[in-house]
């Protein structure tokens, strides 16, 4: 599974991804996995660049529609790989880290490109190691627990008491699930 991180001064979210799944899930699901990976890269290089105000991408979408169709006619594939490829490499340099190697990218590509996939992400997870901090509190884009809440979403009304006059809360009803009481208005504990 991948790892969620936030990026630091910024509520964008990247993942660390395993290089082995960038560069074989392609093969299992048929291509789909690579369309939907190369745009979450290039969103979270966008996100990224955004952020430290350089320009790593502006549309996600223009470079995987560069892949498919677009690669039905060869030449705006190859330019979504170079362009993606730069931009993995400047990110890189903005983090403080060692780019890749530029001639090696080339010859992953023309020999083996699934080789190339699993070179990317694998620079691109050294940079997110350097520039994100983990998520708190678990999966990204989760919703917000609401255990502990009363029926309402108030979270307070669940530990109000009975106040010293031995009545309940106004509204002279216990929230859901209040126990064995007969009435509502009787005070519990004693």
């Amino acid at each position: 599974m991948a790892e969620e991180l936030q990026l630091r001064d910024s509520q964008d979210e990247v993942k660390i991804r395993s290089p082995w799944a960038a560069a074989l899930l392609p093969i299992i699901t048929l291509g789909i996995y690579h369309l939907v990976w190369w745009y979450k890269i290039n969103r979270e290089l966008r996100d990224y660049g955004r952020a430290k105000g350089v320009d790593l991408g502006q549309n996600p979408t223009n470079s995987v529609l560069a892949l498919f169709p677009g690669g039905l006619i060869i030449v705006p594939a190859l330019v979504s790989y170079w362009r993606g490829t730069q931009r993995v490499q400047k990110a890189q340099q903005i983090s403080g880290q060692e780019p890749l190697i530029g001639w090696l990218a080339l010859v992953l590509f023309l020999v083996i490109s699934i080789g190339l996939w699993g070179y990317l992400q694998d620079g691109l997870n050294k940079v997110w190691r350097a520039v994100a901090t983990p998520l708190a509190g678990g999966e990204a884009g989760a919703i917000p627990s609401t255990a502990g809440t009363a029926p309402g979403g108030d979270a307070a009304a669940t530990s109000e008491t009975a106040p010293a006059g031995g009545t309940a809360p106004a509204g002279g009803t216990e929230p859901a699930g209040g126990g064995t009481s007969t009435g509502g208005n009787e005070p519990t504990g004693s």
